[in-house]
Formats: structure tokens, sequence, C-alpha cells
């Protein structure tokens, strides 16, 4: 018998997207989407401060990539990772499994209302996940409530959109002479994490002090070459001109493709990106 996963109304737009073309092209495009974001996973391990016996709390955890890194660091503790996506957490539960990790476990869950058990985690993180949530503090206190007392949570989250070369490139490339809405800093989206205080305002009204924001700048990448990238962007991307007729279509899609080539490096395909590394503590 299959149980409909419960799922917080503020947040069925999100399941639909995340589990049906959205998690699917994630789960396609895995290894690009790790690979896009690797100069900071450094630094954002670092900030979680895992100790070996921890219990952790991966929330959004799609393809595991993080909850795996976590449960190394966790030898003799345990990381459950959350996700909206079925097919990102069977990538998740294939990579465990290819990487012998076996004190890391998925589970599909809406982490708003999710019935985690009370103080069972030392540590939350989540690396891009958070940001989608219909109702930020319901969540935020949700996650509160599953740590124990002076838990800590740890998230990087993109600082605003005017900061993030790469997504302005994009969407200044596939406008063709349209203005295209940027994504809102208040609404679910990538950059609903974006505005300090409003980073501050959330935690705190969820049960956190101790708030702090460290802004991390790190080239993201693409693609190896201009025509690997495009094909990746252009896929992601392929809802800007979707409306658009086959003459500006054409255009706007020769403009990302000029616009990548400016950014070929010897590295591969890279453009200048922005994240806060968010830490906080449960009262």
């Amino acid at each position: 018998m299959v149980t409909e996963l419960a799922v917080d109304a503020s947040n069925a737009t999100q399941l639909a997207s995340w589990d049906g073309n959205g998690g699917a092209f994630w789960v396609a495009n895995a290894d690009r989407f790790d690979e896009g974001v690797a100069a900071y996973r450094d630094r954002f391990l670092a900030a979680t401060a895992i100790d070996e016996t921890a219990a952790v709390l991966d929330v959004g955890c799609g393809g595991g990539r993080t909850t795996l890194d976590a449960a190394c660091r966790a030898a003799a503790g345990s990381v459950l990772g959350v996700d909206l996506s079925s097919e990102m957490l069977e990538l998740a539960r294939r990579r465990a499994e290819r990487e012998h990790v076996t004190n890391a476990t998925f589970e599909q869950a809406d982490a708003q209302i999710h019935p985690f058990p009370t103080g069972a985690f030392d540590v939350a993180v989540s690396r891009h996940g958070v940001m989608f949530f219909g109702d930020p503090v319901a969540a935020f206190t949700n996650l509160a409530r599953a740590l124990r007392p002076g838990g800590r949570i740890v998230l990087l989250t993109w600082q605003p959109f005017e900061r993030n070369e790469w997504l302005k490139a994009f969407f200044t490339s596939l406008a063709a002479g349209r203005e295209i809405p940027v994504p809102p800093s208040d609404a679910p989206s990538p950059f609903a994490l974006s505005d300090p205080n409003r980073i501050r305002s959330l935690l705190n009204a969820a049960g956190f002090s101790d708030v702090h924001l460290e802004g991390l700048v790190e080239p993201m990448y693409f693609g190896t070459d201009p025509d690997d990238a495009f094909r990746f962007v252009s896929a992601q991307h392929a809802g800007l001109v979707r409306d658009l007729d086959a003459s500006a279509k054409g255009r706007a899609l020769d403009d990302l493709r000029a616009n990548l080539a400016e950014h070929h490096t010897e590295r591969g395909v890279l453009y200048d990106s922005a994240a806060w590394l968010i830490q906080a503590r449960r009262d």
C-alpha cells in the first residue's frame, strides 16, 4: 500500500515540481549541479562542525551529496536526508550504496510539517535546500523542534540576485528585449533567503539565536566548454524562451551561447556567484 505524502498546502506547487519534471532534470544532471557549487563545499562542511557521534538532519538533501559528506564526518553517528523528490532520494540511496555509506538514510518528507522526533538531532544542515518553504517560520520552527537544546543549524543560501553574475547573465541573454521578472526575495524562490534582515527575522521567530551570516564568493562551474555548458543551461532555463517566436528564440539562444563563450576559461565555463553561509543556534 502506497501512503500519500503529507505536504502542507503551501508547498503543493513545490511537490509537483520537485517530484515531477524539476526533480527528473536534477537527477539527470546531478553531477553537474554538484560540480557547479563544489567551490563552496569545504567552507560549508567546516562550518557544520559535525563530530564523530553527531545525529545530523540534511534538509532538501536532493541527490545526497551533502548527506554523504556529513555521514563521513559523523562516522559513529547518523544522518537523515529529507527531500520532496522521490527520484532524487533514489539517486541518493544509490550513491550511498556505491560509496559504501551505511549511516545515512533518506526519507521523502515535507520538512515544514514532518513529525521529526523532538530533540533528536545535534545539527541541521542544508545546501541550497531551504529557500522554497511556503511558510518559512513554520518550517524553521519545526526544524528547531527537531534539534536538541543548543543544537545548531548551518545553511548555504544565495545572496541577492544582483550579486550572482551567473543568473543575471542567463536572464539577460535569454530576455530577447523583454523584462524578465527577477525571482522574489520574499517568497519561495532561490533568493527567498538572500536578504540578511529577513534571514535573521525568520530564524529568530522560529526559535533560533546567535544568527551569523558570512558572505562567500566563489566561481560557479557550468561545463567543460561553451557547447557543453550551452546544452545544460539552455535546458535548465528553457522556460524563459518557451513563449518566444522562432526568430526571437534563436537570437536569445545565440546570445546565451556567446555569453558562455566569454566565460570560457582553462578550468571550464565559470561565472561569479555569491552565497550566504548562515549559522544559528536553537534556544
